[in-house]
């Protein structure tokens, strides 16, 4: 059983490293898109290093957008942050939206119905609070989006880490594991689904699966969003855009609590995708083999360095990204700490998020918790 496990791990590290290929491989864009942009974004509180993160939308070179925001209340403390940078760019249109308290058990899904009903222009770039992106950001999306088949696409990131040991592995883990997941998806079934933090979409996209209320019940409503659209045949891409994702620099709790809640939430949105991810995390497989028969260590040895290839791709070749780079050793500890928490993942039913405590269900959907 340990050998067949390897095998099948080495079969996934080799499907990445053509995964990788394929998508490094797809024509860029060359024209420049002119269609108008409404950047939304919906926040909750000042987060650390928001003002910079946020700044990166003002700072588009692109002549005709909008950034949108969205906090649940006036006293929200991102509010000051907006308002100072809007005067600081008084030529770029932006607008806060105060949504009131959410009524929808996904709170971003209910900021992001009251900013797409604001919204000036059909292409809706959704950006998470926590993303940072560069001046170009707008010029090539738009320029994907003179394809009229695209209607939905997911920009891949770059995770970029804080101060912890913790964020840093889960940052490594982002970019050599996640990523390989969605490209090997992409390039065995094509792009069925989405994934957070930046989807950029048509207004008549979502208004085509039944709009955002569609979603408003799940947690991974970026997953089911793009799954919806695909189901609906609508065109759903994965851009060449990387855009970086700062995770913050939680503590062990903090950290370790984000983690789980990601682990149970893909579980409940793609039962059997989860339990094939046993395969992506190669390490733990290779160090049972090696426990259980040592005579097979050439075996362990050539699965160990397809592991460190595909990991390379993802965060080499497609994301550049220089944390890895850095720190590679950091990989086979991630592999293993990633795999403790897939097995965590199979038990519990519920999650914190925002200071709540939700159940989700066997769909994908989640609700309060009544104390």
């Amino acid at each position: 059983m340990a050998l067949a496990l390897v095998a099948g791990a080495s079969v996934y590290c080799v499907l990445t490293l053509l995964a990788v290929r394929s998508w490094l491989g797809q024509p860029e864009a060359r024209q420049r898109g002119v269609a108008g942009v409404s950047i939304l974004k919906p926040l909750h509180g000042a987060e650390p290093g928001l003002e910079s993160l946020l700044r990166t939308c003002f700072e588009q070179h692109y002549p005709n957008f909008e950034i949108l925001f969205a906090v649940r209340q006036e006293s929200d403390t991102a509010v000051a942050i907006v308002r100072r940078l809007a005067d600081e760019y008084p030529h770029v249109p932006s607008r806060l939206i105060v949504t009131g308290e959410p009524e929808w058990p996904n709170a971003k899904v209910w900021s992001l119905e009251a900013m797409t009903a604001a919204a000036r222009f059909d292409l809706l770039a959704m950006c998470d609070s926590d993303i940072a992106v560069r001046p170009d950001f707008l010029h090539r999306l738009a320029a994907e989006f003179e394809n009229p088949g695209l209607a939905l696409t997911t920009c891949p990131y770059r995770a970029v880490p804080g101060p912890t040991i913790w964020s840093t592995l889960e940052a490594i883990g982002a970019n050599t594991e996640f990523l390989s997941g969605v490209m090997v998806a992409r390039m065995l079934e094509g792009m069925r689904f989405a994934v957070g933090p930046t989807i950029v979409a048509r207004k008549q996209a979502i208004a085509a699966i039944g709009g955002w209320q569609r979603v408003r019940e799940y947690l991974a409503e970026d997953f089911v969003l793009g799954q919806f659209a695909a189901e609906a045949g609508l065109g759903v891409g994965l851009s060449r855009y990387v855009v970086d994702h700062h995770i913050g620099g939680a503590a062990l709790r903090q950290n370790f609590a984000h983690r789980l809640r990601w682990c149970r939430s893909t579980r409940r949105s793609r039962p059997a995708g989860y339990v094939g991810q046993v395969f992506t995390n190669p390490t733990p497989l290779i160090l049972i083999l090696l426990a259980l028969q040592p005579a097979w260590w050439p075996v362990c040895l050539a699965a160990a360095a397809l592991r460190a290839l595909a990991a390379w791709a993802t965060a080499g070749q497609a994301l550049h990204d220089p944390l890895t780079a850095r720190r590679f050793y950091l990989v086979p500890v991630q592999d293993l700490l990633s795999f403790v928490f897939w097995l965590l993942g199979f038990f519990g039913d519920t999650i914190q998020w925002r200071g709540r405590q939700y159940r989700l269900h066997p769909d994908g959907r989640f609700t309060p918790v009544a104390h």
